[in-house]
């Protein structure tokens, strides 16, 4: 069976373009574009087939079979040679049943998708692997590329440094300087990018290389870019492989530049599309108070497209007031039934506390989410019976400082609930018994 993908106007305008060509929205009416398939020639295959076959996938040592994202192929991108493929087998990520969490939450049946157990530490990878796959293909045929080039709060840099230094293609990092991790800010710096500090935030830096993009040789690597969505559609979909092919009632994501929440959608869709599944969960998009375009949208049932100055937060990943995937993610949200929710600094720096004192180790995106979920529960918008997947898009390790002032209590407009600072005594066996006694 030949499978095939193309670009495609999500305006519903009819105007489409090849996957490697260069372009990032419709050259008639300005929209975004969406990868769309041929969903005749997917459904030659019945759905208990691509089950079969997914599942039969799962570690294969085939190339490139054993990656998460790869094992979906004819559902990602079809077109792509196997041998330009870049891949560090990505995806298949825990999907973690999080009981004791969900007890204090209040949701007894609650998981945690793992994506930060990657192998940059973040769920990008799994839009980057296509989208540098596909470059790699697009040189290997003559056309004249020489760098990719994004802007980033943290995660994207890193997994674009990577894929791309695997590939031995050049990389162009634009970063608001001051405003990410040292541990995000490092990992581009050591796969041997092009790292361009500016003095601005995420949404200057967007603007800068958006200009740089207006050059065909510099391929732009962000999420405006549809590419990347369609390696991160698969995170839905590894969800519902995960629960034996049931679909969740809800699932809970922080909400930054908002590719992350189209792609979502748009695998799930896909899926219900070709009959893996007969029922689609609801969506709940979590943003910090300090960056919350989205949630101010929704307020109106989003009449109006509100963009913010996204003031500085702990979420440093989702510090975005006008993202560029909003048009997209509306109409994932109105498909699936979505809501939006903020949460303060308190909220979240103790929302990760608690899921790191069960055993967990969230980032603040994380912290975000689980947050959005909390208040959620409370307002009954989220039942009891529900059954809630949160996607924990980052590894807590990149996010040592935050973790560090909680525990030293010196974050900003934060009461800190599970402080847990070391205690320092003198190598003595009575004080040591003593501060045991005291905790026990």
């Amino acid at each position: 069976m030949s499978y095939h993908s193309w670009l495609e106007c999500i305006r519903g305008c009819g105007h489409q373009y090849s996957i490697y060509d260069v372009v990032y929205h419709c050259e008639e009416c300005g929209g975004l574009l969406n990868v769309e398939h041929d969903l005749e020639a997917v459904k030659c295959r019945s759905a208990w087939e691509w089950k079969r076959l997914f599942q039969q996938r799962v570690g294969a040592t085939e190339w490139p079979y054993g990656s998460g994202v790869w094992g979906k192929k004819e559902w990602v991108c079809p077109q792509v040679e196997n041998q330009n493929i870049v891949s560090m087998y990505e995806g298949y990520t825990h999907c973690l049943r999080a009981a004791r969490l969900g007890e204090e939450i209040g949701i007894p049946d609650l998981w945690v998708k793992l994506c930060g157990n990657s192998h940059t530490g973040s769920f990008k990878d799994l839009g980057m692997t296509v989208l540098i796959s596909v470059v790699r293909q697009m040189i290997a045929d003559g056309k004249p590329i020489r760098a990719v080039a994004c802007a980033s709060t943290g995660d994207t840099s890193a997994s674009l440094a990577a894929y791309a230094a695997a590939a031995d293609i050049p990389a162009v990092i634009l970063l608001p300087r001051g405003k990410i991790s040292s541990e995000q800010l490092i990992q581009p710096i050591a796969h041997g990018a092009l790292v361009l500090a500016l003095d601005t935030d995420f949404d200057g830096c967007m603007r800068i290389v958006r200009e740089l993009a207006a050059d065909p040789t510099i391929y732009l690597a962000n999420s405006m870019n549809s590419l990347r969505l369609e390696g991160q559609k698969t995170v839905g979909m590894e969800i519902v492989q995960q629960l034996d092919w049931e679909v969740p009632d809800w699932i809970v994501i922080p909400a930054g530049n908002l590719g992350n929440v189209s792609a979502l959608g748009k695998g799930l869709i896909m899926m219900k599309e070709v009959g893996l599944i007969d029922k689609l969960p609801r969506i709940a998009c979590a943003q910090s108070d300090r960056a919350n375009p989205l949630y101010l949208s929704a307020l109106s049932g989003f009449r109006e497209h509100r963009s913010v100055k996204a003031r500085k937060t702990l979420a440093s990943a989702i510090q975005i007031g006008d993202p560029v995937s909003y048009e997209r993610a509306v109409k994932v949200l109105q498909g699936l039934n979505g809501v939006v929710e903020q949460v303060s600094e308190e909220e979240l720096a103790n929302s990760a506390a608690r899921a790191d004192r069960v055993g967990l180790y969230t980032c603040p995106q994380t912290g975000v989410a689980l947050a959005a979920l909390s208040k959620l529960v409370r307002s009954e918008v989220i039942q009891f019976s529900d059954r809630v997947v949160v996607i924990s898009t980052a590894h807590g390790l990149k996010f040592t400082n935050f973790k560090v002032g909680y525990h030293d209590q010196t974050l900003e407009n934060v009461s800190v609930r599970s402080a847990n600072p070391p205690l320092e005594l003198p190598p003595d066996l009575q004080l040591v018994n003593r501060a045991i006694d005291r905790r026990f």
